[in-house]
Protein backbone atom coordinates (compact mmCIF):
# COMPACT_ATOMS: atom_id res chain seq x y z
CA UNK A 1 0.00 0.00 0.00
CA UNK A 2 1.28 3.64 -0.47
CA UNK A 3 2.37 5.46 2.27
CA UNK A 4 0.19 8.85 2.91
CA UNK A 5 0.69 12.40 3.93
CA UNK A 6 -2.09 14.45 5.43
CA UNK A 7 -1.75 18.10 6.01
CA UNK A 8 -3.98 18.96 8.82
CA UNK A 9 -5.81 22.49 9.54
CA UNK A 10 -5.88 22.77 13.02
CA UNK A 11 -7.52 26.40 12.97
CA UNK A 12 -5.85 28.88 14.53
CA UNK A 13 -5.47 27.87 18.08
CA UNK A 14 -8.78 27.40 19.85
CA UNK A 15 -9.05 23.72 19.83
CA UNK A 16 -12.96 23.40 19.85
CA UNK A 17 -12.16 25.17 15.98
CA UNK A 18 -10.49 21.89 14.67
CA UNK A 19 -12.97 20.25 12.17
CA UNK A 20 -14.79 16.89 12.57
CA UNK A 21 -12.83 16.22 9.73
CA UNK A 22 -9.51 17.33 11.08
CA UNK A 23 -9.56 15.65 14.62
CA UNK A 24 -10.51 12.37 12.28
CA UNK A 25 -7.31 12.55 10.19
CA UNK A 26 -5.58 12.69 13.63
CA UNK A 27 -6.79 10.19 14.99
CA UNK A 28 -6.47 7.80 12.12
CA UNK A 29 -2.71 8.46 11.38
CA UNK A 30 -0.13 6.06 12.87
CA UNK A 31 1.91 9.18 13.53
CA UNK A 32 0.99 13.49 14.33
CA UNK A 33 4.12 15.55 13.28
CA UNK A 34 4.26 18.86 14.63
CA UNK A 35 6.24 21.59 13.87
CA UNK A 36 8.86 23.33 16.19
CA UNK A 37 11.51 26.06 16.28
CA UNK A 38 15.23 24.73 16.79
CA UNK A 39 14.84 25.81 20.65
CA UNK A 40 12.04 22.93 20.94
CA UNK A 41 9.37 24.51 22.92
CA UNK A 42 5.59 23.31 22.26
CA UNK A 43 4.26 25.47 19.60
CA UNK A 44 0.78 26.44 19.06
CA UNK A 45 -0.05 23.37 16.72
CA UNK A 46 1.02 20.73 19.61
CA UNK A 47 -0.81 22.01 21.85
CA UNK A 48 -4.05 21.95 19.85
CA UNK A 49 -3.39 18.81 18.94
CA UNK A 50 -2.99 17.07 21.85
CA UNK A 51 -6.32 17.60 23.18
CA UNK A 52 -7.60 14.63 20.52
CA UNK A 53 -4.62 12.43 20.26
CA UNK A 54 -2.07 11.07 23.25
CA UNK A 55 1.45 12.41 23.64
CA UNK A 56 3.15 8.79 22.80
CA UNK A 57 1.68 9.74 19.21
CA UNK A 58 3.22 12.73 18.62
CA UNK A 59 6.52 13.86 16.98
CA UNK A 60 8.07 17.18 16.97
CA UNK A 61 10.02 17.96 14.12
CA UNK A 62 12.04 21.28 13.68
CA UNK A 63 11.75 23.77 10.83
CA UNK A 64 13.06 26.92 10.64
CA UNK A 65 9.97 28.48 10.90
CA UNK A 66 11.08 32.25 11.29
CA UNK A 67 14.28 32.02 9.08
CA UNK A 68 14.26 34.29 6.21
CA UNK A 69 17.82 35.49 5.39
CA UNK A 70 20.12 32.70 6.06
CA UNK A 71 18.30 30.85 3.04
CA UNK A 72 21.53 28.31 2.89
CA UNK A 73 20.15 27.36 6.84
CA UNK A 74 16.12 27.35 5.90
CA UNK A 75 17.27 25.10 3.24
CA UNK A 76 18.93 22.55 4.88
CA UNK A 77 15.92 22.64 7.60
CA UNK A 78 13.65 21.77 5.06
CA UNK A 79 15.92 19.29 3.90
CA UNK A 80 16.53 17.82 7.33
CA UNK A 81 12.68 17.89 8.23
CA UNK A 82 11.79 16.09 4.69
CA UNK A 83 14.33 13.44 5.53
CA UNK A 84 12.73 12.77 8.96
CA UNK A 85 9.20 12.66 8.25
CA UNK A 86 10.41 10.60 5.06
CA UNK A 87 11.55 7.88 7.73
CA UNK A 88 8.21 8.01 9.76
CA UNK A 89 6.12 7.22 6.43
CA UNK A 90 8.47 4.77 5.46
CA UNK A 91 8.43 3.12 9.04
CA UNK A 92 4.76 3.59 9.60
CA UNK A 93 3.03 3.93 6.34
CA UNK A 94 0.95 7.26 7.43
CA UNK A 95 1.76 10.45 8.90
CA UNK A 96 -0.48 13.65 9.94
CA UNK A 97 1.18 16.83 9.89
CA UNK A 98 -0.58 19.14 11.80
CA UNK A 99 -0.52 22.98 10.99
CA UNK A 100 -2.21 26.09 12.42
CA UNK A 101 -5.05 27.68 10.10
CA UNK A 102 -5.21 25.97 6.45
CA UNK A 103 -2.42 23.76 5.35
CA UNK A 104 -3.17 25.50 1.79
CA UNK A 105 -2.27 28.96 3.55
CA UNK A 106 1.08 30.08 4.18
CA UNK A 107 2.10 26.92 5.82
CA UNK A 108 5.08 25.35 6.69
CA UNK A 109 3.22 21.86 5.19
CA UNK A 110 3.59 22.89 1.48
CA UNK A 111 7.60 22.90 1.43
CA UNK A 112 7.27 19.91 3.18
CA UNK A 113 4.98 17.78 0.31
CA UNK A 114 7.38 19.28 -1.78
CA UNK A 115 10.54 17.42 0.19
CA UNK A 116 8.80 14.59 0.93
CA UNK A 117 7.57 13.68 -2.50
CA UNK A 118 10.48 13.55 -3.81
CA UNK A 119 12.13 11.23 -1.34
CA UNK A 120 9.13 8.98 -0.91
CA UNK A 121 7.87 7.96 -4.53
CA UNK A 122 4.73 7.15 -4.54
CA UNK A 123 3.52 8.52 -1.70
CA UNK A 124 -0.12 10.07 -1.74
CA UNK A 125 -0.61 13.77 -0.66
CA UNK A 126 -3.72 14.90 0.59
CA UNK A 127 -4.92 17.84 2.80
CA UNK A 128 -7.86 18.63 5.38
CA UNK A 129 -8.45 22.28 5.15
CA UNK A 130 -8.77 24.32 8.39
CA UNK A 131 -10.06 26.77 9.96
CA UNK A 132 -8.00 30.64 9.33
CA UNK A 133 -6.95 33.16 11.57
CA UNK A 134 -9.18 35.77 9.87
CA UNK A 135 -12.07 33.98 10.19
CA UNK A 136 -11.75 33.49 13.84
CA UNK A 137 -10.49 37.33 14.26
CA UNK A 138 -13.80 37.97 11.79
CA UNK A 139 -16.06 36.55 14.47
CA UNK A 140 -14.46 37.45 17.53
CA UNK A 141 -13.82 40.79 17.03
CA UNK A 142 -17.99 41.14 14.24
CA UNK A 143 -15.62 42.89 11.44
CA UNK A 144 -17.72 41.44 8.37
CA UNK A 145 -14.81 39.97 5.66
CA UNK A 146 -16.84 40.67 2.75
CA UNK A 147 -20.32 42.01 1.12
CA UNK A 148 -21.78 41.71 -2.22
CA UNK A 149 -19.19 41.87 -4.62
CA UNK A 150 -16.03 42.99 -2.37
CA UNK A 151 -12.85 41.08 -3.68
CA UNK A 152 -11.28 40.32 -0.37
CA UNK A 153 -7.17 40.75 -0.21
CA UNK A 154 -4.53 38.73 2.24
CA UNK A 155 -1.28 39.93 2.41
CA UNK A 156 1.88 39.26 4.07
CA UNK A 157 3.62 42.41 5.50
CA UNK A 158 6.71 40.20 5.19
CA UNK A 159 6.49 41.09 1.24
CA UNK A 160 6.56 44.78 2.69
CA UNK A 161 4.15 47.52 3.69
CA UNK A 162 4.52 49.07 -0.24
CA UNK A 163 2.70 45.74 -0.73
CA UNK A 164 0.06 46.19 1.69
CA UNK A 165 -0.50 50.16 0.86
CA UNK A 166 -1.33 49.08 -2.48
CA UNK A 167 -3.63 46.67 -1.32
CA UNK A 168 -5.67 49.40 0.69
CA UNK A 169 -5.70 51.52 -1.33
CA UNK A 170 -7.88 49.24 -3.58
CA UNK A 171 -11.55 48.40 -2.86
CA UNK A 172 -12.68 45.52 -0.61
CA UNK A 173 -11.21 44.22 2.98
CA UNK A 174 -7.70 43.78 3.36
CA UNK A 175 -6.34 41.19 5.47
CA UNK A 176 -2.99 41.31 6.82
CA UNK A 177 -0.94 38.42 8.56
CA UNK A 178 3.33 38.58 9.76
CA UNK A 179 2.68 42.13 10.95
CA UNK A 180 3.80 41.67 14.60
CA UNK A 181 7.41 43.17 14.69
CA UNK A 182 6.18 45.94 11.32
CA UNK A 183 3.13 47.27 13.52
CA UNK A 184 4.31 50.71 13.11
CA UNK A 185 4.48 50.97 9.89
CA UNK A 186 1.50 49.37 9.63
CA UNK A 187 -0.41 51.42 11.24
CA UNK A 188 1.21 54.64 9.34
CA UNK A 189 -0.32 52.42 6.46
CA UNK A 190 -3.77 52.34 7.60
CA UNK A 191 -3.68 55.92 8.54
CA UNK A 192 -2.18 57.38 4.80
CA UNK A 193 -5.14 55.48 3.35
CA UNK A 194 -7.75 56.33 5.53
CA UNK A 195 -8.81 52.39 6.79
CA UNK A 196 -7.23 53.01 10.70
CA UNK A 197 -10.45 54.03 12.66
CA UNK A 198 -12.71 50.67 11.57
CA UNK A 199 -9.73 48.36 11.13
CA UNK A 200 -9.08 45.43 14.20
CA UNK A 201 -5.64 43.49 15.03
CA UNK A 202 -5.76 40.33 16.69
CA UNK A 203 -3.70 37.98 18.75
CA UNK A 204 -3.53 34.29 20.67
CA UNK A 205 -7.49 33.75 19.72
CA UNK A 206 -8.96 31.37 21.49
CA UNK A 207 -6.32 30.97 24.12
CA UNK A 208 -6.29 32.60 27.63
CA UNK A 209 -3.67 35.33 26.65
CA UNK A 210 -6.33 36.43 23.68
CA UNK A 211 -5.90 40.16 22.66
CA UNK A 212 -8.63 41.92 20.36
CA UNK A 213 -8.18 45.15 19.55
CA UNK A 214 -8.92 48.25 17.64
CA UNK A 215 -5.60 49.04 15.25
CA UNK A 216 -5.93 52.99 16.45
CA UNK A 217 -4.71 51.24 19.34
CA UNK A 218 -1.04 50.01 17.68
CA UNK A 219 1.61 52.05 19.16
CA UNK A 220 4.47 50.68 17.28
CA UNK A 221 5.25 48.00 20.39
CA UNK A 222 5.95 44.76 18.55
CA UNK A 223 3.05 42.53 18.53
CA UNK A 224 2.99 38.49 18.46
CA UNK A 225 4.32 36.97 15.32
CA UNK A 226 1.02 35.51 14.80
CA UNK A 227 -0.82 38.45 15.20
CA UNK A 228 -3.82 38.90 12.37
CA UNK A 229 -5.25 42.63 11.06
CA UNK A 230 -8.81 43.15 9.26
CA UNK A 231 -9.24 46.24 7.39
CA UNK A 232 -12.58 46.33 6.13
CA UNK A 233 -13.61 49.23 3.50
CA UNK A 234 -15.74 52.30 4.06
CA UNK A 235 -19.37 50.83 3.87
CA UNK A 236 -22.70 52.60 2.85
CA UNK A 237 -25.27 52.48 0.99
CA UNK A 238 -27.48 50.77 3.67
CA UNK A 239 -28.03 46.78 3.67
CA UNK A 240 -27.36 44.76 0.44
CA UNK A 241 -25.59 48.12 -0.67
CA UNK A 242 -22.54 46.04 -2.02
CA UNK A 243 -24.55 43.98 -3.74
Amino acid sequence: MSSRLTGVGVGPGDPELVTVKGVNALRAAEVVVVPVMDTGERGRAEATVLHYVPAEKVVRVVFALNERTDRARREAAWDAAGERVAGLLRERGSVAFATIGDPNVYSTFTYLAQTVGELVPGVVVETVPGITAMQDLAARSGAVLTEGTEPLTLVPVTAGSAVLKEALAGPGTVVAYKFGRRSGEVAEVLRETGRLDDAVWGSALGLPEESVRSAAEMDGTPLPYLSTLIAPPRRGGGRGGKL
